[in-house]
């Protein structure tokens, strides 16, 4: 794997600022000369080893999270807004980089205000073909606003994360979760009783009266009544993290709000400590996991991306959720792959064929364009409606790792990742990939000019400049 510089001026800035030093006494306590700071921190130069030793034992610095943060992200996220025609000379990689780590602010303005523009004329679109005429006033996706808020913040919650792993496990003892959760819910008047509810229910309140549908997987009807806890007990909580989200609808805070009290169930279900222990423990087994914690695949999965704590990190790991159209509907990555917002995912990536091998896992070593090589651990997980014709809800996961981590995982023991032969050669989306030979491309990036030759026969009817 290649080597991988850390330009970090503005957290260098952040955390001069938090303890109110000026640049000479931070250069001073880093044991670098001021001009070496001030290069360091205007990403002129990377943070050598030696101040990031400093970092951590001076200021408790993770320095884990300066390798992989909202930089890595914003720039993926800016090549792909600036890959379109709207923008005719793009910036070289260098200047993206720059932007995204000297004014982070300014990166997600323009991103916003990109997405703004391209929700707008996916709706002029719409409308035009539905009714022939065009309309204004395109609005960001509350969705999309949540989605993100959770994307930059590694989708780990410190302070709600740590709030879940204190209720699941009182005086540092892992307490049954279900026990815990009636104990809760019993202590603010509310019961819960089991009994069969119509097809697709997980379960209905009356009053201060819960109702599970016997007929829902448990660890379903365990994540939910921790929701129902976090909503109940930890309110002020989840209030004083949306406060600092200032979220721009109210649409978007109480989308957010069910996640929050998702967030906490999930981590309540599988607390920190422990989960990470015994993560560790069994090679990072999702089965095995599964049934220690009582918990299902999905919730495992999605729970070894948010491992995040820092001085306490566990692998970092990609998280993806797709349905049998190929949306994404879950993402979030710790690594240097980050997913597209504006198209879709690659066809070569192992987690579209997950559909047909249900009840399986597949393995895949695969190669992004950046030399960056991942083991992908991709598996289909239905959710049944509980009765005949009640429908049942598909998706396929993915859990990547960078190779460099792969002997940790119980799946890479009889793989040769040291073969360059054996990686697939995957990308992020069609519309911004630079690989001119791949014969599953949809559509030509969107940054090249095509030709047509008159006797082209190869898979695609263009060629790439």
């Amino acid at each position: 794997m290649a080597s991988h510089k850390i330009y970090a001026g503005a957290s260098l800035r952040e955390t001069r600022n938090r303890h109110g030093l000026t640049q000479r006494v931070f250069a001073d306590r880093l044991g670098v000369s001021l001009p070496y700071l001030s290069q360091m921190e205007n990403n002129h130069r990377p943070v050598s080893a030696g101040v990031l030793l400093r970092l951590a034992s001076e200021f408790s610095v993770d320095v884990g999270a300066l390798a992989a943060g909202d930089a890595d992200r914003m720039v993926v996220d800016l090549a792909e807004a600036l890959a379109d025609p709207l923008f005719d000379d793009a910036p070289t990689l260098a200047d993206m980089r720059l932007a995204a780590s000297n004014t982070p602010g300014l990166v997600r303005a323009f991103l916003d205000l990109y997405r703004a523009h391209r929700e707008g004329q996916d709706r002029l679109a719409a409308l035009d073909e539905a009714i022939g005429a065009t309309g204004q006033n395109a609005l960001t996706s509350p969705w999309e606003e949540v989605r993100d808020f959770f994307h930059y913040c590694d989708n780990y919650i410190d302070a709600v994360d740590r709030a879940a792993e204190r209720f699941a496990c009182p005086e540092g003892r892992r307490v049954p979760p279900m026990e815990r959760a009636l104990a809760a819910l019993a202590e603010r008047g509310i019961s819960v009783r089991t009994a069969e509810l119509p097809p697709g229910s997980v379960f209905r309140r009356d009053g201060e009266v819960i109702t599970l549908n016997a007929v829902a997987d448990p660890a379903t009807q365990v994540f939910q009544l921790l929701n129902l806890v976090a909503r109940e007990t930890r309110a002020e909580l989840l209030d004083a993290t949306l406060d600092l989200a200032r979220f721009r609808s109210e649409a978007a805070r109480d989308i957010a709000r069910l996640g929050l009290a998702n967030y906490f169930a999930g981590a309540a279900l599988l607390p920190y400590r422990s989960f990470l222990s015994a993560a560790r423990a069994e090679r990072h087994d999702l089965e095995r996991l599964a049934h220690l914690f009582g918990a299902s695949l999905e919730q495992v999965a999605h729970r070894l991306s948010t491992l995040q704590r820092a001085g306490e990190r566990g692998l970092p790991f990609f998280f993806v959720r797709v349905d049998q159209a190929g949306t994404i509907t879950k993402r979030h990555s710790a690594t240097r792959l980050q997913f597209a917002r504006f198209g879709g995912a690659c066809p070569l990536w192992n987690v579209h064929r997950a559909f047909e091998t249900p009840g399986q896992f597949l393995r895949q070593l695969a190669q992004t364009p950046d030399g960056v090589r991942y083991l992908c651990l991709s598996r289909e997980v239905s959710k049944p409606g509980g009765a005949f014709r009640a429908p049942v809800r598909r998706f396929a996961i993915c859990l990547g790792v960078e190779i460099a981590h792969a002997r940790e995982l119980t799946y890479a023991d009889d793989l040769d990742v040291a073969n360059p032969a054996g990686y697939e050669q995957i990308g992020v989306s069609c519309r911004i990939c630079p690989r001119q030979d791949c014969h599953q491309r949809s559509v030509p990036p969107i940054d090249r000019k095509v030709t047509i030759p008159g006797d082209r026969t190869g898979p695609l009817p263009y060629a790439i400049a």
